[in-house]
């Protein structure tokens, strides 16, 4: 089995293809390396995937169709992972743009590559931002949706359009609507590690609504192993939409708390909550644990310990 992985080098992309490839699987691994985030980091992370010889990288955007496309027909691609996109609630704010570009036209420049090249399978990311503000929780995936910013509407046309691509052309696809991942080699403008950051490079931490958020916690490495599974799933001919939570919200105060018993405190400024976020993510898992059978989720103190250790290993490397 052949794997076609775009946004390679991030977080969610670099823990699948060092699964896989460690399991002899062939992968073809995409990124752009753009620095919203510390380049620096994904290089890191790439290095580690470029030691095992399974797996082949391409630097490019999927928004470059002709170049996407001499991946799919030079190599013999059985299933996509569509992980690449521009992340970030608050940067879209700044710079809309780069969602249009990297989120809508790249998804629609997969979903082509994989009609003309009649790909088995698409997984690809979504998000829980699409369900914005709720008062009746957990949420499940037949709710309706509400995106509050440009990043969470352009995941909400992700699923519409592979919605249309199956029922037009029968691309089988399968929506992750993500909430909240966590753990080791994670991104460093997401809540855990930019606190530790804030700790170990002597800065303050801005903490909006004085941590009264609640959000749907989800380790790595349950992430991954859900992935997995949904990868060796039936080549099921429908689109699909699975929230991929732990169906556990908790309060950001109490998770840095523990953090701050684990790996310190930084000096905090406190400000109030942005208009963008919403206030509590909390998702129903029901569906996938029945697709897929998985039950055992980390609990959160066992996954904040590996991501502490983890951390005071590698957090002073990334610049």
């Amino acid at each position: 089995m052949n794997i076609l992985i775009t946004g390679c080098a991030g977080f969610i992309g670099f823990h699948l293809c060092k699964n896989l490839v460690s399991k002899k699987i062939k992968i073809y691994g995409v990124d752009n390396l753009n620095n919203y985030y510390s380049v620096n980091l994904k290089k890191i992370r790439l290095s580690i995937l470029k030691k095992n010889k399974n797996f082949k990288f391409y630097k490019l955007d999927i928004s470059q169709y002709k170049k996407l496309k001499k991946i799919f027909k030079n190599n013999k691609i059985d299933i996509v992972v569509n992980l690449a996109a521009q992340a970030g609630v608050r940067y879209s704010l700044i710079n809309p743009r780069d969602y249009i570009q990297s989120n809508i036209v790249g998804f629609f420049n997969i979903l082509e590559l994989s009609k003309e090249y009649n790909i088995k399978k698409i997984l690809y990311a979504s998000s829980s931002s699409v369900y914005g503000d709720k008062k009746k929780y957990p949420v499940s995936e037949n709710e309706k949706i509400n995106p509050k910013n440009v990043y969470s509407l352009s995941k909400k046309n992700n699923e519409e359009i592979a919605s249309v691509y199956n029922k037009q052309f029968g691309v089988p696809s399968i929506g992750l609507r993500f909430f909240t991942v966590y753990g080791e080699w994670g991104r460093p403008d997401m809540l855990m590690i930019k606190y530790m950051l804030a700790k170990l490079r002597k800065k303050t931490f801005v903490l909006n609504n004085k941590g009264n958020h609640f959000r749907d916690f989800t380790y790595i490495q349950d992430v991954i192993k859900i992935l997995v599974k949904l990868l060796r799933t039936k080549n099921a001919k429908e689109h699909k939409i699975l929230n991929i939570c732990s169906n556990n919200p908790l309060k950001v105060s109490k998770i840095l708390n523990k953090i701050n018993l684990l790996y310190g405190r930084p000096k905090i400024k406190y400000q109030k909550k942005l208009s963008i976020e919403v206030l509590k993510t909390h998702g129903s898992n029901l569906k996938l644990k029945k697709y897929i059978n998985f039950n055992n989720f980390t609990k959160i103190d066992d996954g904040l310990l590996n991501l502490t250790i983890w951390a005071k290993k590698y957090l002073k490397k990334i610049k």
